[in-house]
């Protein structure tokens, strides 16, 4: 088995950060993307220390800092580009010029362990919509390159809301996995088997999934929060074997009670051979849990891996290819179903890609992570193992224990990178929760932001109110990519408002409706060339047609992200404007109208429902529920009250409807389907096209909703 040690993870010169007005988050987006007058100061900007201003915004620029990042120099330095550059542009184009060459080097630096080395990279003769495979002939396990050191380092920290901090080394990494996968393999569990996960952010996933991929079996998850139907809906479709929950938690102070959900799971998944509950505390071993069908507590479970002489078998790690499937994510469900979205072991390097040359991660640093499984960034924190550092599992929210809760764990911990959302963000604000002069926040390097829309504002609250210097950046990707796909670059400016710029290896364009590539107009964001993290297709799509449908059949050839954008034509930052689907994402929350409608329309009082989303001035999002009546009835206030109260009890909190109103009718279109889209666009005042819709009279319906206000605090 071959073990390469990576280049060290070592700290890159700290860029100067230039911050700007270069955009504005409106409604507005195609005049904002337009502003001649906005792109010609930008371009005429000084390379040297000084301050421009205009009648639009203010520009502070610092002296430009020549250097290159890691990747960047072992690229050079390999002669894969003719000349050294320290413009983050051209490396660019060369990486997705020369796509194999650029992946052959991520390979090579990653110090991937692998027991067979690739015969080819990648065949780029083959259609991007064929799904061309990576890395071919290679064998390793995702596992195993995750448990590559197994020295007495810190590796874990697990806080929560309620629970006191632990530690977890390396070594103890190393030593619980092995026993989670000796028991699953004892149990009977094999390659192609599926294990789910419906649970907080602990650390008993990261052990459980381990130990899943280490056999070769594949690891899936829903959110802790949401309700049994929502999990029902995508664990059915795939049939796991075994399901490992908990039975309970506490969530931004609320106590989340989970036993009485996966009862009900247990009863209608029927593919279910063990459930296997996680005592949150010690007096939860004494619950009753014979209720709940083929269950039993964790220490239990983990028995069967045991030994007769008390010891645990060596880990044999299943070699697998980079294409074999490993993890299944779901999407929203928009149309239907939650799609079950399949991927590889090729989100390691595009990992690895993203460690080295934004994030800058180094051994010893300390990461903090809220995402619980069923987030795809759940599964991107835990390849945070590969690299050396401390992932600080937080189970919960941190943020609003107390009015400097964070900060305190920031310098407590010595967290390295923040990753918090615009709407906690904005919320932080509003409470005044910032930090006092007892916080130093010295670690802290990097706070990113992403999920929605980052507002300018939020530029300006860290900045002003967190810590002066720091590195503030969005992000972008999606759960089809488990990760990043716009990033930043500490060689760029980062301007408010925008996502600095495409990620290496990635050849993204913005495509208007004849699929043209447009600069400076709203256009849809799409992926030109394959990527290891791509996904492999949507499980039980046998023929793939609906995979190509989902992601193909818009622009032929190209992966569609499902999001509306704007290329600055003088920055070359990417401003994420709004989602090109009818998906729902408020307070960072994504989920499909269909969920909605399939609780709201079991109402014996409801006819008919349809929800759509609604922005404000400042791209704030909220779910707006319109729901048609049965003859004799109509939308009072108990009604309103019980409609939240079940898409609470079902879904999630974050489910639930700001605004619910009544309509006399819904429009549709002459295949039957609800015109969510026509919808959305009215109660936006974004102009739309209604001729598709049968039932034109419908409209009038929704002409006079009133506008989503922000909070004025």
């Amino acid at each position: 088995m071959k073990d390469r040690r990576p280049h060290a993870f070592n700290h890159v010169i700290q860029f100067v950060i230039r911050l700007s007005r270069a955009s504005e988050i409106v409604n507005d987006y195609e005049s904002l993307a337009t502003n001649a007058r906005l792109f010609r100061e930008l371009e005429k900007s000084p390379s040297q220390g000084s301050m421009i201003k205009t009648d639009i915004c203010e520009h502070f620029l610092l002296p430009k800092v020549f250097a290159v990042s890691l990747t960047r120099h072992l690229l050079s330095s390999n002669h894969f580009l003719k000349k050294e550059t320290d413009d983050y542009w051209d490396l660019h184009k060369w990486s997705v010029e020369n796509l194999e060459q650029f992946w052959t080097e991520i390979w090579d630096f990653s110090g991937i362990t692998y027991s067979r080395k690739y015969d080819k990279v990648i065949d780029l003769s083959i259609p991007l919509n064929k799904v061309p495979r990576w890395f071919e002939g290679a064998k390793l396990n995702f596992a195993e390159n995750l448990l590559r050191y197994k020295d007495d380092r810190t590796a874990l920290i697990i806080a929560g809301e309620d629970k006191e901090t632990v530690y977890a080394t390396y070594k103890e990494v190393n030593e619980n996995a092995k026993q989670y996968a000796a028991a699953l393999r004892k149990f009977g569990i094999k390659k192609g088997d599926i294990v789910a996960c419906f649970m907080s952010n602990r650390e008993e996933p990261v052990y459980a999934m381990l130990g899943t991929v280490s056999i070769g079996a594949l690891w899936t998850g829903t959110l802790p929060l949401i309700g049994p139907e929502a999990v029902l809906n995508r664990l059915k479709q795939i049939n796991p074997r075994i399901l490992f929950t908990i039975d309970r938690f506490r969530n931004n102070g609320q106590e989340i009670e989970m036993l009485s959900k996966v009862k009900k799971i247990a009863e209608e998944l029927t593919s279910l051979e063990k459930v296997i509950i996680v005592p949150s505390k010690e007096e939860s071993k004494l619950k009753d849990i014979s209720g709940i069908r083929n269950s039993c507590f964790l220490d239990e479970f983990l028995e069967l891996g045991i030994e007769e002489d008390g010891t645990v078998p060596t880990m044999v790690f299943e070699q697998v290819s980079v294409s074999y499937p490993i993890f299944v994510s779901y999407t929203s469900g928009t149309t239907g179903l939650p799609k079950a979205i399949v991927h590889g072991s090729g989100g390691l390097l595009a990992s690895i890609k993203d460690y080295c040359v934004y994030s800058n991660i180094a051994e010893g640093q300390a990461i903090l992570s809220m995402s619980p499984v069923g987030w795809a960034s759940w599964n991107i924190f835990t390849t945070y193992l590969f690299t050396g550092v401390k992932t600080v599992l937080f189970e919960g929210v941190p943020y609003f224990l107390s009015p400097t809760y964070l900060w305190d764990m920031v310098d407590e911990l010595k967290l390295t990178m923040l990753n918090v959302s615009p709407s906690i963000l904005d919320e932080l604000e509003k409470r005044g929760y910032v930090p006092t002069e007892k916080h130093s926040l010295e670690s802290l390097d990097l706070f990113l932001s992403g999920t929605s829309v980052v507002k300018p504002n939020n530029y300006d609250f860290v900045y002003n109110k967190i810590k002066k210097g720091i590195i503030f950046a969005s992000g972008y990707g999606c759960t089809e990519l488990m990760g990043g796909c716009i990033v930043f670059d500490r060689t760029l400016p980062i301007y408010r408002g925008e996502n600095s710029c495409p990620s290496l290896g990635i050849d993204l364009e913005c495509l208007n409706d004849s699929g043209k590539h447009v600069v400076g107009e709203l256009g849809e964001l799409v992926i030109k060339k394959s990527t290891p993290s791509l996904p492999l297709g949507l499980w039980g799509d046998k023929d793939g047609l609906l995979f190509h449908k989902t992601y193909f059949s818009k622009y032929p050839g190209k992966f569609v992200l499902g999001d509306l954008a704007v290329i600055n034509p003088i920055t070359k930052g990417v401003i994420v404007c709004c989602r090109s689907d009818e998906t729902l994402k408020p307070k960072g929350v994504r989920f499909g109208s269909s969920e909605i409608y399939n609780i709201v329309n079991k109402f014996p009082e409801v006819r008919d429902s349809l929800c759509v989303a609604q922005y404000s001035r400042s791209n704030n999002e909220r779910a707006v529920l319109f729901v048609k009546m049965k003859d004799g009835f109509s939308l009072n206030e108990e009604l309103n009250t019980r409609i939240r109260q079940q898409v609470e009890r079902e879904l999630s909190s974050g489910h639930v409807p700001e605004l619910i109103l009544q309509t006399d009718a819904i429009p549709y279109n002459m295949n039957g389907k609800k015109m969510e889209i026509i919808v959305k666009k009215m109660i936006n005042n974004m102009p739309y096209n209604a001729e598709t819709v049968v039932n034109q009279e419908s409209l009038k319906n929704f002409q006079n909703v009133p506008p989503y206000e922000d909070l004025k605090y």
